[in-house]
């Protein structure tokens, strides 16, 4: 069975994320296909990019580096549960995908976004980011409106069509996740 994390990208107080991220894993758990985990980046608390040789070398120095590889490497796919920070996603994503190169290769990644636009310029500027890490992403993806899925802008209260964009999106997710197994054991 293959193992995915759902990566909660928003470290900032009162972040609207981590309801968003339940709401995933909830669905997520009850799938037979995969195991799901929550990975917050905001426990992760990893500091600026303060590795002396590029990530592409696979040679850290420091152990929040190399616990943060083994952390991404343990999984075969990723859901990214993202706000959309002017029109962009989070810095701590940036920081945290820039950090390690290998462990993320041949894996899946799929995208859960929120903002008053849905988020989607954040996975817009998150697709290239993949490319150049060689994670394949997923074509669905889930966008949530603040005016739509979230009461008053604060409690999250999807719409029923959201249930179904992310069966779509977990469905391709763990699909790749799969076919991609054997390019990870080949590396």
């Amino acid at each position: 069975m293959i193992n995915v994390a759902v990566v909660l990208a928003s470290t900032r107080p009162g972040r609207k994320g981590k309801p968003v991220a339940d709401w995933v894993l909830k669905h997520a758990t009850q799938r037979r296909d995969a195991h799901f985990e929550l990975v917050d980046l905001a426990e992760v608390n990893l500091p600026h990019l303060d590795e002396p040789v590029p990530p592409a070398a696979g040679r850290y120095v420091h152990d929040h580096t190399k616990s943060w590889a083994a952390t991404v490497a343990g999984y075969d796919g990723f859901v990214f549960v993202t706000p959309e920070y002017n029109h962009s996603y989070p810095g701590v994503l940036k920081n945290a995908l820039d950090r390690v190169y290998a462990e993320w290769n041949n894996k899946a990644a799929a995208f859960v976004s929120y903002g008053v636009d849905g988020g989607v310029r954040a996975v817009e500027a998150l697709r290239p980011v993949m490319a150049s890490l060689r994670l394949a992403d997923v074509g669905s993806q889930v966008a949530l409106s603040m005016f739509h899925d979230f009461t008053e802008f604060t409690e999250f209260t999807p719409g029923e069509h959201q249930a179904t964009s992310l069966t779509g999106t977990l469905d391709q997710l763990t699909a790749w996740s799969t076919a991609l197994a054997s390019l990870r054991a080949a590396a």
